[in-house]
């Protein structure tokens, strides 16, 4: 793929960056690290500690975010054929993180996306860029969350429906936003089908990228159809700041019992709360916030029935 990764930039999407919800035009679709053969080879020799492989309940199984089911589980001896088949045809997801540092192609696509992005929008600068690949199941669900980095939603397969809400009460609190830079668990959100009335819906086709101002709470249906969707990751030092905003208010909140009035992002009020949570970081107190990943309960056996055997749990 020689051509530019975006077809054209407008300037409403120029100025609209990061200010409104913008779904654009793209080719990462059309790259050969995206087609069958180079997605089940890079799944046979992806590291175990980079990828989750997650089993769920589908639409209609519980209701929304009523009955959150996940089970994770091991690739096995799956080939990579053999898991894309099963994910087609099962309530799966594939999540290969930080793909950027297992595939040279995946990690010059990043880059030249985002040189693009930098090229086009007036004063835009990211850093600390990262690529994730989401293979999901047809009908498969994202529940209700916000992101503390950018992010950009590029759909490669399938069709799917976002649905975006505005990052603002009662939508998100500023207290979730802190819990997640606490805990680094998205899923901290309170969801209201109510919101449902204020959301902006949008449906992704192969070859177009959702981007949504900083922190905005969104959920995801898929399609009855398997999705390979791109997921890209960026800092900016406006996002990097409230990051550290956020995880002093949570320190102050959890540990001192004391709620944050200021949510500055300078001066002296902000510059005491990096400190604070620099400090934070490096104690011996944060170890134990570390996100934990769930037991592995299931792997994949292609001649089993359902094409899975349970495991016990383990760490």
């Amino acid at each position: 793929m020689s051509a530019d990764i975006f077809h054209t930039w407008s300037d409403e999407s120029r100025q609209g960056w990061n200010q409104r919800p913008l779904r654009l035009q793209h080719r990462l679709h059309e790259h050969q690290a995206f087609q069958d053969q180079a997605l089940c080879a890079l799944i046979e020799r992806y590291p175990r500690s980079q990828y989750a492989l997650v089993m769920t309940n589908r639409q209609g199984e519980g209701g929304r975010e009523s009955t959150r089911k996940w089970r994770e589980g091991d690739i096995g001896d799956a080939s990579g054929a053999q898991l894309m088949q099963a994910i087609a045809g099962g309530s799966l997801w594939l999540n290969l993180r930080e793909v950027h540092t297992q595939d040279e192609a995946c990690a010059g696509l990043l880059q030249r996306a985002y040189a693009e992005v930098q090229a086009a929008v007036p004063g835009f600068s990211a850093r600390s860029l990262k690529m994730g690949i989401l293979i999901s199941s047809p009908r498969a669900q994202v529940h209700y969350h916000c992101d503390l980095p950018g992010q950009l939603l590029w759909q490669i397969r399938g069709r799917k429906k976002v649905w975006l809400y505005p990052p603002v009460a009662p939508y998100l609190l500023p207290e979730w936003l802190e819990d997640i830079a606490y805990t680094g668990f998205e899923f901290s959100l309170v969801y209201d089908p109510a919101f449902d009335q204020q959301a902006l819906v949008f449906e992704l086709q192969p070859g177009q990228m959702l981007s949504w101002p900083l922190n905005s709470p969104h959920r995801v249906d898929n399609e009855d159809c398997l999705n390979i969707s791109v997921t890209t990751e960026h800092w900016t030092d406006e996002n990097r700041r409230a990051q550290k905003m956020h995880l002093a208010n949570a320190v102050l909140r959890h540990k001192l019992g004391i709620r944050a009035r200021k949510r500055t992002l300078a001066g002296p009020s902000y510059w005491t709360k990096a400190a604070l949570q620099a400090a934070w970081r490096r104690s011996p107190w944060a170890t134990t916030m570390q996100r934990q990943s769930r037991p592995v309960d299931f792997r994949m056996a292609p001649d089993a029935p359902g094409g899975y055997v349970d495991l016990v749990a383990r760490s």
